[in-house]
């Protein structure tokens, strides 16, 4: 098995991004430092609307004041669904629930909720797009009518709703794109237009970036022997790698452009680069053609690397974060299994289910087993996905900065990241899926950036 790379600095060792000039949809009020951007579809929208640029989620929907837009569609659990369905009045609405509801939870219905007297209504928490009574359809722009006769904007028939979490534009800390295994929560996604790629291609987030794939899933590569604009994969080359053929229809647009490989073959080219995929590959979005010397993954916007400090480490069957003595990165996940599925993977939500996870409600115990990424006091991050806050490590609530007893932490989305006391040496991952349904509805995950190894390459 061959390893990339045993301690690198960042989180982005596993692949290259192409070079590209931003074009002129990258102005934005806030760009995040990535060295390109993704191209998007234009759609008409309603005044007071538009599209902003993230460092994780690509572009997203905002409203007038750059506030990331979410929605929340309808997801099937284990015993039943719950979300919001197209084109339907919202189902966020100001009810206080205080039980939880059964429809993930190995527990039974009807059990009470912690902190019930400061718990929330869902739409304090996901605040309603609200549109004026005289607001007209724009494209796939609509209203819809909400309990209380007011109007919501909606989008694809989805209704839309800002987070109490953002506070600036730019800030996608609601929720992310990225899949989730099936066992997860009925989760929020960004409202995000269409990225702009030729139909036999699509985007999918990942830890590393917004990669591309083709639309069945599987992953697109370049090879560093080509030129620009030129394919020199042939013969042996081709037993191996699939160049992705454009229908003799097709036009060059944006960042994609086609060359000719014989009379009649026609092969699409993104940023001046052939495009291909692996012929061995048999997992979605894998990344076991970058393990071929020469070849790489391709994205459209990568993420933004991780503070100094930080390393990359071989796991059992792939790379992780983890912190400058090699120990993994931990990220924290929860949604509670009430009816709106609030998430209480973050410090000013219930910190109950984590200590019963980690520490069976023992605070000091907790620590112990999954101590918090200490972060310098004059740490900084030239990026809104990485972050540090003065945490109560008794409570897991934020606290004042330099509050006696309070801990400098590194954050991730503005949650709180981890190392596991049960980790021994660099790349060890003993906690990665430590919780209930694998750690997706309350638990641990290691940081994998990628979960996938390619054997016996020299």
């Amino acid at each position: 098995m061959r390893r990339l790379g045993s301690v690198v600095s960042g989180a982005a060792a596993v692949a290259v991004t192409l070079a590209l000039v931003p074009s002129a949809q990258a102005q934005d009020k806030y760009r995040p430092p990535v060295t390109q951007l993704e191209d998007y579809v234009r759609e008409p929208m309603p005044p007071g609307f538009a599209v902003q640029h993230t460092d994780v989620d690509g572009p997203v929907f905002v409203d007038a004041k750059g506030m990331t837009l979410y929605k929340w569609p309808l997801k099937d659990l284990r015993n039943g669904d719950t979300g919001d369905r197209k084109n339907k009045e919202p189902f966020c609405a100001n009810v206080k629930y205080t039980e939880n509801s059964g429809l993930m939870s190995p527990y039974p219905p009807g059990l009470v909720l912690p902190e019930l007297d400061t718990r929330p209504t869902c739409e304090q928490v996901w605040h309603p797009v609200k549109a004026a009574e005289d607001a007209k359809d724009v494209g796939k722009w609509t209203t819809l009518k909400r309990y209380d006769g007011t109007k919501q904007w909606a989008h694809d028939g989805l209704p839309l709703y800002t987070s109490i979490l953002d506070t600036k534009p730019g800030e996608v800390y609601g929720a992310t794109a990225r899949e989730t295994a099936n066992d997860a929560p009925a989760l929020r996604e960004p409202a995000a237009p269409k990225p702009n790629v030729p139909p036999a291609f699509n985007v999918k987030t990942v830890a590393t970036g917004r990669l591309l794939v083709n639309h069945v899933g599987f992953s697109i590569y370049v090879w560093d022997k080509d030129g620009p604009n030129k394919s020199n994969c042939y013969n042996d080359c081709l037993k191996s790698w699939t160049p992705v053929q454009a229908p003799q229809t097709a036009q060059a647009q944006g960042e994609w452009g086609i060359i000719e490989r014989a009379p009649g073959i026609k092969q699409w080219t993104y940023r001046t680069r052939p495009v291909y995929i692996r012929v061995q590959d048999r997992r979605f979005r894998s990344m076991e053609g970058s393990d071929v010397a020469g070849w790489h993954n391709v994205y459209t916007q990568k993420n933004p690397d991780a503070p100094q400090g930080f390393t990359v480490q071989d796991a059992r069957i792939g790379q992780v974060l983890a912190d400058s003595t090699g120990k993994t990165i931990y990220v924290y996940n929860c949604a509670d299994d009430a009816l709106d599925q609030l998430y209480c993977d973050h410090p000013n939500a219930p910190q109950v289910y984590r200590m019963a996870i980690c520490g069976g409600n023992d605070a000091a115990r907790c620590l112990a087993t999954f101590p918090y990424v200490i972060a310098p006091a004059n740490a900084k991050t030239n990026n809104l996905i990485w972050g540090t806050m003065w945490i109560d490590p008794m409570t897991g609530k934020k606290a004042a900065a330099n509050a006696k007893g309070a801990l400098h932490i590194w954050t991730f989305r503005d949650r709180p990241i981890y190392t596991h006391s049960g980790d021994e040496k660099p790349g060890d991952t003993n906690a990665d899926a430590w919780g209930e349904f694998n750690g997706y509805r309350n638990g641990f995950k290691a940081f994998w950036l990628r979960d996938d190894f390619l054997d016996n390459v020299s």
